[in-house]
């Protein structure tokens, strides 16, 4: 068809064709698996453990309405919930699947869904599904916020991040939840990126700063900090019945297959045996020590993404494949993705990144 060559030709014009790329050796400074746990032998000692006590069968055979559906899911979600301090959870396929049944099924036409602009895709698919009014406010801009507040109608939903996928800043959470409060708003957060990251024992930044009553809705995902796959959306236990009668990225998809299931069981025990926390922490304060020091300037981030703007799609693919040759895997964040002129290197760190290859990978920076 004419418009899909039509389309593929304005990517590759404006350099910013995506394509899959297989794994590679160099040295891991690219995916989210920042405590290691894709990759844990003790993780999957757990998951061998586990999977040797259950009878449950290899695949889940429907969906979770219909033959998917184990004590052991339901187990699991009571102590996810737990472990996050929250009433009750409902775990979807992916942290996509958990956002897009979320946002589609509980605001309603009258209501109406506030967005940080910066939020992620899956939070702007699920809001474009439901049938209620969208704002967008600025970029963690209070001011915007509340006026955008004062101007909706309905039940009103304010939805962040706690930690950004792309710039890796924190959203003023306990800001925000005042004027949630203040207004009588319900206060949805994804925490993908701060799970294992803030609080204790990797609870999260909701957790961390004590607003667990606060947030009306929480979504953890597993495929981050915890190595594995799916995700959990948290909350009260009417909500929680609530999604399963009416979220339909969870009503009309067979269930994840028990295997799934062991391993963010596992993934759990592993995030509770020690404090993570404190690991990766020391890796994001050698990281941000180090290029200050050189010179190098980052985008404000505490957490263990760091990004450093290189404008224009062209110049920011260059740099990556510069730092590929030289041995590290980060790869170049582009437009449409961000903004034009916010393109960028997106740097994660990880508990098993070496302080030499921290320190290398700091050197490299400072000659792009």
């Amino acid at each position: 068809m004419n418009f899909i060559h039509q389309k593929l030709q304005e990517r590759i014009a404006a350099n910013a064709l995506r394509t899959l790329k297989s794994e590679n050796n160099l040295i891991d400074f690219s995916s989210n698996d920042y405590l290691g746990f894709a990759k844990s032998l003790s993780v999957k000692e757990w998951v061998d453990e586990i999977a040797y006590s259950q009878k449950l069968r290899n695949g889940a055979g429907g969906s979770r309405l219909i033959t998917g559906n184990s004590s052991f899911t339901e187990n699991l979600e009571k102590e996810i919930a737990q472990f996050h301090q929250a009433a009750s959870g409902l775990i979807f396929n992916s942290g996509y699947d958990a956002n897009v049944g979320l946002l589609s099924s509980l605001p309603q036409k009258g209501d109406t869904i506030i967005c940080d602009e910066l939020i992620h895709a899956s939070l702007i698919d699920g809001a474009r599904l439901s049938y209620a009014q969208r704002y967008t406010f600025k970029h963690h801009d209070l001011a915007h916020l509340e006026s955008k507040i004062k101007n909706s109608q309905g039940n009103i939903f304010i939805v962040t991040e706690s930690v950004f996928s792309m710039d890796g800043d924190h959203a003023p959470l306990k800001e925000i939840a005042a004027l949630a409060a203040k207004y009588g708003a319900y206060l949805i957060v994804d925490e993908a990126h701060a799970t294992g990251i803030f609080g204790k024992h990797g609870k999260g930044l909701v957790c961390e700063l004590g607003l667990e009553n606060q947030v009306f809705a929480r979504v953890v995902t597993f495929g981050k900090a915890l190595g594995c796959h799916g995700a959990i959306v948290l909350g009260s236990d009417e909500l929680r019945n609530y999604l399963i009668n009416f979220a339909r990225s969870f009503i009309y998809t067979t269930a994840l297959p028990p295997h799934s299931l062991y391993t963010i069981k596992a993934a759990y025990e592993q995030l509770k045996s020690s404090d993570y926390t404190l690991l990766i922490q020391k890796k994001i304060a050698y990281f941000k020590q180090l290029t200050s020091k050189a010179g190098i300037a980052l985008m404000p981030s505490d957490s263990a993404i760091q990004g450093m703007i290189i404008p224009g799609n062209t110049a920011c693919r260059q740099a990556a494949a510069t730092l590929n040759e030289s041995g590290f895997d980060i790869r170049p964040i582009l437009s449409p993705t961000v903004a034009v002129g916010k393109e960028r290197l997106r740097i994660c760190l990880h508990t098993f990144n070496t302080d030499e290859e921290i320190e290398k990978l700091s050197e490299a920076l400072a000659k792009i």
